[in-house]
């Protein structure tokens, strides 16, 4: 495949994704949701809830059919709710963020602009010889506007979930009156509109990103995608307070809701006289939708950069082969491809009769796409690569074989299906070790917790191997550019891991619209269902992300010390060693201000519920509304304000260990951050997620045993539902942000690389 060639396959791939998603959206949009209502304006931007009549009859909680035309406008009036709740949240969240963004953009520039002391004259090249690069004034210049790229697409990726999600929640519970499967298509095809406009708009941006810098770079490719790489960092920078933020959100108001209407009062989940329903529902589409939307973002856009990165200083980008070095663009684009026929399996082939084949077709995607995606690599590896080429690696250099590189990227692919197989197995209540975790709350929540612990930290023995053994296979066929190639790998069916990742909360909020417009005890079983399915599929979507993110970030490592011009690290330096120690804690610290962040909102939401429960009369009995507005609130102020320190000490800690400590001991802190974080977020992710689905396994009834610990209100169900807030915060706040906190301190590094290595080091100068 020519230079041409592969110029013109990417957009096209990119194209093909965008229409895709958007006949899906079409498809969405012919299930009418209609009707009339209000919303609550709580005065200052925020809405509050749905104001709907709250006198609940027999037929109205379930036993009868109730009138269509009030079930839609119900279902409208509440999808109104939390879209605005939603939406306003987001945009309060960006100002925030484009302040951030706008003083970090010029931090960039000062920094990398400062190398040569802003000097506009050209360099010698690093590692083309006896060739003049240009200036790192330029660099500095084109870095910048690479992170605003970045960050912008970033922001365009997490709001465009949230509406896809608030879009298809209404509209999935209207379907599950008509049966299981109708349901799961509407959740799955709105899953697969966000997950193929994210990967394709993000493909296309990098994409045209780097054919408008080649305009002033020219032949200097080095130059080039060494300025490229702002364009993961500004991804990723969204992400961790997308990710955080959301996160603070949406278990705050979980927790609340939880602790005070299914413990205290005794109230199914979701119920409208819930003061802390609209905001936990509003959460889903803050936190586990567009928080997760620009995290895969994010980890897309590293591992490529860092791909590109190496590739443009291997002997095909010395020699400008462009096919060559858009090989992990290509990889990419097939992707594209491939996760569009599989998720025809999922719409149209693979029929769904009950409620187990559910998890069964879930499962299949991830088989399907894996094995059409180990074809793709293989056509694009010979079409694009030379049979032989050199990489450079560190101080040698790595002769490499195409196959080489087919193997890498295979090995990547296939790991990560290994990661999700394991991650289903630890976390869905089709198997043992959450069946355990259940069983233990027999005897309390204190036991509950302690097996729901055990079983996070014995999940990270196999994605552990998973990725050993992918970062030695791949380090050794093909060196750094080896493991960016695997990250790529297991991110290559990324469109298909969003799909299913959104299915999740999309199916979470269709079962709370169901409860709060008083839909039959059928729809609500067939919702729950959806929803039991979905908290695997996100289970496994951040075990993707996080085995993905420790490839990423190992692959932005070795660059990073390349970059650096660091011959060797020494673990006995004691430069090194002070900075893995530090680094080994940084995930510690950071997931103990988020959970601390999670637990004093907590604290508020549940304190102002009580109050209402308590003081609003009629509340209870379902004659008076309550104030969702307040609730909404205390999670707003709570994210806002709490995830800016979280953010802070992410992104200043590269910084401060590279400028005061130098290069030596930032490779220090950035192996042992990779090395304690990926063990700490699989834990993390995978406990909570064990005691949200063990805690439904109970409600669900489905077998003898979980009928044993139930019904609802039981003293077993009861420890279930402490165990799922404590894990409430692991799984959807502190888990899902580490792997963001290892990714963002990697490619930052990378980033100033070039300042640290000149003027870095200055408490031992």
């Amino acid at each position: 495949m020519g230079g041409a060639g592969a110029e013109a396959v990417i957009p096209l791939a990119a194209v093909v994704g965008i229409l895709y998603a958007l006949w899906q959206w079409f498809v969405v949009s012919r299930v009418k949701v209609s009707g009339y209502y209000q919303s609550l304006d709580t005065g200052n931007g925020y809405h509050g809830g749905p104001v709907f009549e709250m006198d609940r009859t027999e037929e109205d909680a379930g036993e009868g059919s109730p009138d269509e035309r009030i079930i839609m406008a119900k279902c409208a009036e509440i999808q109104h709710a939390i879209s605005v709740g939603a939406k306003s949240f987001l945009f309060t969240q960006y100002k925030y963020l484009s302040i951030f963004m706008t003083f970090f953009a010029i931090v960039i520039f000062l920094f990398l602009g400062s190398v040569n002391s802003f000097s506009t004259k050209e360099q010698p090249c690093t590692y083309t010889q006896n060739q003049n690069c240009k200036s790192a004034l330029a660099n500095a210049f084109f870095t910048t506007i690479a992170f605003l790229l970045g960050a912008f697409t970033s922001v365009f990726s997490g709001y465009l979930g949230m509406k896809v999600a608030t879009y298809a929640n209404a509209r999935t519970t209207l379907e599950a009156q008509k049966g299981i499967a109708p349901a799961f298509k509407i959740a799955y095809r709105s899953g697969a509109v966000m997950g193929f406009l994210i990967a394709s708009s993000g493909l296309l941006v990098l994409y045209i990103s780097i054919n408008l810098f080649k305009v002033y770079y020219g032949d200097d490719w080095e130059g080039l995608f060494e300025s490229i790489t702002g364009y993961g960092l500004g991804g990723s920078s969204v992400a961790l307070f997308g990710r955080v933020g959301g996160g603070i959100y949406t278990k705050a108001a979980d927790v609340g809701a939880d602790l005070v209407g299914k413990v205290e009062n005794n109230i199914p989940e979701d119920d409208p006289r819930n003061p802390a329903v609209i905001a936990d529902n509003v959460g889903d589409n803050v936190g586990d939708i567009a928080g997760m939307g620009s995290d895969l973002f994010g980890s897309y856009a590293e591992s490529t950069c860092a791909a590109l990165y190496v590739a443009s200083i291997s002997s095909f980008g010395i020699n400008h082969n462009l096919s060559a070095v858009l090989y992990p663009l290509l990889i990419s684009a097939m992707g594209i491809i491939v996760c569009l026929f599989t998720t025809l399996f999922a719409t149209d082939l693979l029929k769904i009769k009950a409620i187990p084949d559910i998890s069964s077709v879930l499962k299949r995607q991830l088989l399907i796409s894996t094995v059409l995606m180990t074809a793709g690599i293989a056509v694009v590896t010979f079409a694009a690569l030379p049979k032989n080429f050199t990489i450079f690696n560190f101080t040698n250099d790595k002769h490499v074989k195409n196959w080489h590189l087919f193997l890498c990227v295979s090995i990547g692919l296939w790991a990560g299906l290994v990661i999700g197989y394991t991650t289903e197995f630890y976390t869905s209540n089709a198997y043992s070790p959450v069946r355990d975790v259940a069983d233990s709350c027999r005897t309390g929540a204190a036991t509950n917790v302690i097996f729901g612990l055990a079983l996070g930290y014995k999940s990270t023995i196999i994605p552990s191997f998973a990725m050993a053994a992918s970062i030695y296979t791949s380090f050794r066929l093909a060196s750094i550019y080896g493991v960016a190639m695997a990250a790529l790998g297991m991110l290559s069916t990324v469109a298909t891991g969003l799909s299913i990742d959104a299915y999740g909360p999309i199916s979470d909020n269709a079962g709370g619209i169901a409860e709060m417009a008083g839909m039959t005890h059928e729809v609500r079983r067939r919702t729950d269902a959806l929803d039991a399915a979905g908290n695997t599929t996100a289970a496994i979507g951040k075990g993707f992300a996080i085995g993905s993110a420790a490839l990423v970030s190992l692959a932005l490592f070795g660059a990073y010390v390349s970059r650096s011009g660091i011959g060797s690290i020494d673990v006995l330096d004691p430069r090194v060693f002070a900075g893995l120690m530090v680094g080994s804690m940084l995930p510690y610290w950071f997931s103990a201000m988020t959970m601390k962040s999670v637990g004093t909102a907590a604290l508020k939401m549940v304190e102002e519920v009580r109050r209402q429960f308590n003081n609003i009369p009629g509340l209870m009995e379902g004659r008076t509304k309550p104030d969702y507005a307040s609730c909404v609130r205390i999670s707003t102020n709570a994210s806002l304000q709490k995830m800016v320190p979280a953010g802070f000490l992410v992104m200043v800690s590269p910084l401060v260990a590279g400028t005061f400590f130098g290069v030596e001991a930032l490779a220090g802190l950035l192996a042992g951050a990779l090395v304690s974080g990926v063990q700490v977020a699989i834990s993390a992710s995978n406990s909570g997620g064990a005691w949200d689905n063990a805690k439904k396994y109970i409600e669900a009834g489905a077998s003898d045993h979980a009928q044993s610990l139930g019904p609802k209100g039981s003293d077993a169900h009861k420890a279930a539902v402490i165990g799922d807030t404590v894990g409430d915060p692991l799984k959807d706040t502190s888990g899902p942000s580490i792997n963001i906190l290892i990714k963002l301190m990697a490619v930052e590094s990378l980033v100033f690389a070039p300042f640290f290595a000149e003027h870095g080091g200055l408490v031992f100068k």
